[in-house]
Order: C-alpha cells, then structure tokens, then sequence
C-alpha cells in the first residue's frame, strides 16, 4: 500500500513523559522538534495518518484529577500546535489529524462533565487562539481507556464492576475509542480469558445498551451541567497558571506540572491509607483470605530469541551504510531540516531503533529533570 493511503495513529505524545512517565530522552525543546517534524512529514507523505495522540490517561494514572487531566493535556495540545505553525504548518493542514487519550475513572458523573468541558474548551481554543476554519480541527478526537489505577489486586473479580463502570462513563462522555482493561491487570499481564471479558464488556454497552444512541445523553442534567462549568472553570485557570510560566514545555522545565500532580497523589494515597477515600476489598469490605489466582507468565524463552536475532541482524546488514545514514540524521538534527527523512533512511538501511535514539543523544543531550516536591 502506497504510504499516502496508510491510516493509523502514533501516541507520539512526549511532554506527557515529561510531566508523569519518564520515558523520554532528549530536552523538552528538542522531542517537541521530532513531533514537529513528524507533522510535516505526515501532512507531506501520509494524510490520512493520524500523527498525534495527545494524553492525558498517564496523568491521571500518576494521580492527576480530572480537573489537573484535561487541563495539562490541552496546555500540552497548544504547545504541540504553537509548534507546528512555527515549523511553517496552517493550522487546518494537521488540526484535523490531531487525537487526544483520556481516563475514564469511576466517579461516573464528574468523568461525563470532564468529557463534556474539553470538547467545548478545545474548540474556542483552536477557534479563538489559533484562528481554525476548518470544522474538523474544532473536533477533540478522543480515545479513552479506563482506569487502571484503580484496579486492586484484592478481590480481582471487583475490577469487573469498576471497569464496566468507566466504560460506561466513558462512553456518556463521547468518546469515540475505547479500551476497557482486565479485571486481572493489578496482579499481571492479562490471561486470555479476562481480555476476552474486556473486550466484551465493551460489548454488552455497544450492542445490548441503548446509551450510544444518544450524541449527549446527559445535556440539560442540572448536575452534569454545573459539574461541566466548575471543571471547566478550574481546568482554564490551571491552564493559564501553565500559559504564565511561558507554556507547557517551559513550565516542564520548573517542574510546575509534575510537582502539581504528585502533591495530589499523595492526598490520594493518604485518604486510601486513613479510609476517608473508599477503596472496595482494599481499605473496606475486606475478606479474611483471599482466592488463589493464577497470573499469565511470560516465557522467558523469548527474551533470548529477542537477542540472538538482534545479533544476526547486526551480523548480515551493511554496517557502513548505516553508519553514513545515522550520520545523516546527526546532521540534520543540528541544522533545520527534517529528522524523519534520514531517520527513515537509517530505518531501511536496517539500523536498530536505539542506534537512532543514540545518535540523536549524542547530538541533543539527554534531559534531567527538576525535583520540585
């Protein structure tokens, strides 16, 4: 298939490590040079290609509240997109290519108000600040994944009720993608058994429910619509305290993000530990002992077959010629022009992912981040 056919979405969303994962590398400066340069690569060679998921799950599961969630995802949404026109993108070239990855957590009626409060503030942002025209790149895209964080490893089976839960809230909150997990997802990878259960759980709310038939169900609630205006009203000002530190990747360098999320975190975990915060099976509504279950195990076998062929590979390809494309991609990282082009060449020369990664740290340093809490 022709690449400008190909559909998909890459996650691609790296200030979010930044703020609540840690998996990143490079300065915040120079990754928000990568995704620049993957959206005009993919507006150029792939169209139809999804080129961002924008997400807010990994804050909320490090303990963001709904509030801090969208607020710290749409902050970084405007980074990402203050970038692209810097790199000489209109708007409406990539907008409409933009996605964006929520949690769907059990407070049910809050989850639905936090939903409904980003759509509309994502739309008077891309209308309002960045002038779009385009109707589509008003649209928040959205995929939602419920709440892993959540999930105890006492009383597995419990999980079954949080997650058909978040789902549903998810699903009254518009989303347009949906990932439900395990029931067993505290304890270890999930068997087959309790993925199939996910998957129809995400069913029985598809097929056997009627809540899908209905764009907003719960517009005109008196609850959900005053719920709506307070997060939204708080999650404008969280973004504004980012916009006052020079945006989100300047305010990932004080560590404003990061810090503001690990201080509500540990709240969280001193209310689980007090029993002011209700946790089922785990801090109330214990039992004595506990059902014996047995997790998935990953064969071990595999990590050595990993090995050995990535030893061959090294041993068979042309090692000259990836050395000269992995130079390439050095020089266009110090200069201005695009990374994706050489990295791709280095990619087909059959250079190894972390051979890239490591030529692009020689050449960008690698980031050490502000303790602030």
């Amino acid at each position: 298939m022709a690449a400008n056919q190909l559909t998909g979405t890459i996650q691609n969303d790296v200030l979010k490590e930044y703020i609540a994962r840690g998996t990143y590398i490079y300065p915040p400066a120079e990754s928000l040079r990568l995704i620049s340069d993957t959206f005009a690569y993919c507006h150029a060679e792939m169209p139809k290609w999804n080129t961002i998921s924008i997400s807010g799950y990994h804050m909320a599961e490090a303990g963001a509240t709904p509030v801090q969630e969208i607020a710290f995802t749409l902050a970084n949404a405007k980074e990402y997109v203050r970038a692209a026109i810097a790199a000489g993108l209109d708007v409406d070239d990539f907008a409409p290519r933009l996605s964006f990855f929520f949690v769907a957590r059990t407070t049910l009626l809050e989850e639905v108000a936090k939903f409904r409060a980003a759509r509309r503030m994502w739309a008077r942002i891309m209308k309002e600040e960045f002038g779009a025209k385009n109707p589509k790149s008003l649209m928040l895209r959205f995929h939602t994944q419920t709440a892993g964080v959540q999930l105890t490893a006492q009383q597995p089976e419990v999980n079954m009720v949080r997650v058909a839960l978040q789902g549903l809230g998810a699903v009254f909150g518009g989303t347009q993608s949906l990932h439900t997990n395990s029931f067993d997802e505290a304890i270890a990878l999930p068997t087959t058994k309790a993925a199939r259960l996910a998957l129809r759980t995400q069913q029985v709310i598809a097929f056997e429910s009627d809540v899908t038939k209905t764009v907003d169900p719960f517009a005109g609630s008196y609850v959900v619509e005053s719920m709506t205006d307070d997060v939204e009203e708080a999650a404008l000002a969280l973004i504004e305290a980012v916009e006052e530190r020079g945006g989100a990747v300047a305010a990932i360098e004080l560590g404003f993000q990061k810090s503001e999320i690990e201080r509500t975190a540990y709240d969280t975990a001193l209310g689980i530990d007090s029993g002011e915060r209700v946790v089922v099976g785990l801090n109330k509504f214990r039992t004595e002992t506990e059902e014996p279950y047995e997790p998935l195990r990953v064969d071990p076998t595999i990590e050595a077959a990993q090995a050995e062929r990535l030893a061959r590979l090294r041993e068979t390809r042309d090692n000259e010629a990836v050395s000269r494309a992995l130079a390439q991609v050095q020089a266009a990282a110090r200069g201005s022009d695009n990374v994706l082009y050489p990295m791709k060449d280095a990619l087909q020369a059959r250079a190894t992912g972390g051979e890239v990664a490591d030529a692009l740290r020689e050449v960008w340093g690698q980031y050490i981040p502000t303790e602030t809490f």
